[in-house]
């Protein structure tokens, strides 16, 4: 049986991969921080919501597959894969698919997630918009 915040953490997982940015908003605290694979910080729901919006014009399909949780309290901790096509025109390009194993580590706060931290090698979408020609940074 999932606990509260087990609940809450794949609800967030569930908006990503339908790329409903209103969804996640709706699952953050106010306050709400993500925080990427090299540290990197955004702080709010509206910048993250910018973010995220930013993010799925880039990978529309991205998505995440869940393969096993731990949950500690309000920590819920994630691991699986995380893989999408990087689309910088919005077509989808069996060439620009990617995948790499991650871990997400959520915190949760009276039912909304506080943090969101990836922890994944995000090499093989560099390489993908590498061959792609294109020098956009990519957030990790």
């Amino acid at each position: 049986m999932k606990t509260a915040a087990e609940i809450v953490a794949h609800a967030f997982v569930q908006a990503i991969g339908r790329q409903d940015v209103a969804g996640l908003v709706a699952l953050m605290t106010e306050g709400h921080r993500f925080v990427d694979s090299l540290g990197g910080a955004v702080e709010g729901r509206e910048a993250m919501r910018e973010a995220w919006m930013g993010y799925f014009r880039m990978v529309p399909d991205y998505s995440i597959e869940v393969e096993s949780t731990l949950c500690d309290g309000p920590v819920v901790v994630l691991f699986g894969m995380v893989r999408g096509t990087y689309a910088p025109d919005g077509t989808l390009r069996a060439e620009n698919r990617w995948e790499t194993p991650a871990a997400l580590r959520a915190v949760i706060e009276d039912g909304k997630v506080a943090e969101w931290r990836v922890y994944a090698d995000n090499e093989p979408i560099r390489q993908v918009i590498a061959k792609a020609g294109c020098s956009k940074s990519i957030p990790d």
